[in-house]
């Protein structure tokens, strides 16, 4: 049997060889996927807008989400075997950094990471940002699971469609109130929020047409009536 022959300076060179892969005739690194992938991206001024509609009032402590939850949650749906990636995508308003940061920082310290965007215009939201990000961990092969919280059908829909025609198994959770394009997908599976258990300290008080009592119940205004004086 003749010997193999010696690598070439080049292939030494390439980090395929530092790793222990393989290199095609073309130089191409053969990248083995790492364990599978569940990614959660939360929308936060989505999210925070669609609670704010569905309490009819900014939300207290006792209506906010526990983010401590989500991630065991997450962790849960990741499996032992998976990665589990928690994200926030926010806008920081100019003037609210102060009141912004003890939030982010909370965050952080319960393993998610934060993008934070400065809202200058109306067009500065974190919609092309969140779905850059999920194009970016799809493209390195190892993405099993997206996890989407928001309502924006207009943002999400089509891309999310997409992903489940490529194999990707995409979830969205929010409000059924408020995520319409996900309760009536028939590809993409929906999960209210209030159902993952701890992520409210209380029921959040949901009246809507589907869920009226008996006697009736009062569907709170979603603006102040002089809001009509500023248009």
């Amino acid at each position: 049997m003749s010997p193999s022959p010696s690598p070439s300076p080049a292939d030494l060179a390439h980090p395929a060889a530092i790793a222990g892969g393989e290199v095609d005739e073309n130089g191409v690194l053969a990248v083995e996927p790492g364990p599978a992938r569940t990614l959660l991206v939360w929308d936060a001024p989505n999210m925070d807008m669609s609670l704010g509609s569905l309490l009819g009032a900014r939300p207290t402590s006792a209506f906010r989400p526990r983010f401590d939850a989500v991630g065991r949650w997450l962790l849960g749906l990741a499996g032992p075997e998976g990665v589990a990636e928690a994200t926030v995508f926010t806008n920081v308003v100019p003037g609210s950094t102060e009141i912004v940061r003890p939030w982010v920082e909370a965050l952080r310290n319960v393993g998610f990471a934060v993008f934070a965007k400065p809202k200058t215009t109306e067009d500065s939201d974190v919609d092309d940002d969140m779905l850059a990000h999920i194009q970016a961990r799809h493209a390195e092969g190892d993405l099993a699971h997206v996890v989407v919280a928001s309502g924006d059908g207009r943002a999400f829909r089509e891309p999310l469609e997409a992903l489940v025609e490529q194999g990707i198994r995409v979830t969205v959770i929010g409000f059924r109130e408020y995520a319409a394009f996900a309760v009536a997908s028939e590809v993409v599976a929906f999960l209210d929020l209030e159902e993952i258990e701890g992520v409210f300290r209380e029921p959040l008080p949901r009246v809507s047409l589907d869920t009226l009592p008996a006697g009736g119940a009062w569907l709170q205004p979603l603006r102040s009536l002089r809001s009509l004086l500023e248009r």
